[in-house]
């Protein structure tokens, strides 16, 4: 198959990419240099000139917090730049698998929220991110809408590689205790990207290392996997004012997945040491 992939410099679309090339299909990983996806001209030559089966667009803006202060920017990129690519891939007759997150949801449940539950996004980021679900469901006929979740991996910024710099810097970090959602491995992520869009099981999918957890005791597992001693403390997301509110309880069920027939993900735990098993060479603990 011939694949089509947006954000292909960032941390999942670096993964997507490589485990598309490793099962053998033929990628087009494209960043923002290569494809300015928000300008539709281009956009349309791009797609045209590639002509692939499928686009993933992984591709977004994801500022939480500047967004807040940049509507337009966040806007443009997650709701008019997807607008563009579901455009093109319904003429091209393409599958699109559009990536989406839990900032859809309001954070004020209390047990996971499923594909059907009703969406309240309450950031700027996360009603852009919205939007471009929406305009992927009503302009494209092959869709897949994928949400995740406290997405960490090799490739950019995380909380996980955060933790290992400042663990080893400092004596002691206040981590939040009052958030709860499910950290999720751009590895696993991409492994499932690769066996969904095979299929024309489309609609949309929570996707996300099973189980959950507070970013303090996330913090404690990364460190007790890596070997850092740090004291940590759980404080509040009131001592931690930000421009854009978290959800407080985001965690999300994949419904989705088991009643389509997909093989569920692991827990965040076996992610999470695979991953630092990757990324520091084998040398934690």
């Amino acid at each position: 198959m011939k694949v089509l992939v947006t954000g292909a410099n960032g941390q999942l679309g670096t993964d997507i990419c490589q485990v598309l090339k490793a099962a053998g299909h033929e990628v087009f990983g494209y960043g923002r240099r290569e494809l300015d996806f928000t300008d539709q001209e281009q956009c349309g030559l791009v797609l045209r000139r590639v002509a692939p089966d499928i686009i993933i667009h992984s591709g977004a803006y994801t500022a939480v917090d500047k967004a807040e202060s940049e509507a337009d920017q966040a806007f443009l990129v997650n709701a008019v730049g997807t607008r563009n690519l579901a455009v093109e891939a319904e003429k091209l007759g393409a599958k699109f698998c559009y990536i989406s997150t839990d900032y859809v949801f309001d954070g004020r449940g209390t047990v996971p929220y499923n594909e059907y539950d009703s969406t309240n996004p309450q950031t700027v980021y996360g009603k852009s991110k919205l939007a471009g679900e929406l305009l992927s469901q009503s302009l494209c006929s092959r869709y897949f809408i994928v949400r995740t979740s406290w997405v960490y991996g090799k490739n950019g910024n995380n909380f996980v590689k955060t933790m290992l710099k400042l663990g080893r810097e400092q004596s002691s970090l206040n981590i939040v205790h009052d958030q709860v959602g499910s950290p999720t491995y751009t590895l696993d992520l991409a492994c499932f990207l690769l066996d969904l869009v095979q299929t024309e099981q489309y609609g949309i999918y929570h996707a996300s290392n099973s189980g959950t957890c507070t970013w303090y005791e996330f913090a404690q597992k990364i460190f007790k996997e890596a070997g850092i001693e740090v004291l940590i403390n759980p404080c509040s997301t009131d001592q931690f004012p930000r421009p854009a509110q978290r959800p407080a309880f985001s965690a999300m069920d994949g419904m989705g997945i088991r009643i389509n027939g997909f093989k569920g993900f692991r827990s965040w735990q076996e992610g999470l040491i695979d991953f630092l098993k990757e990324y520091t060479g084998g040398t934690h603990r």
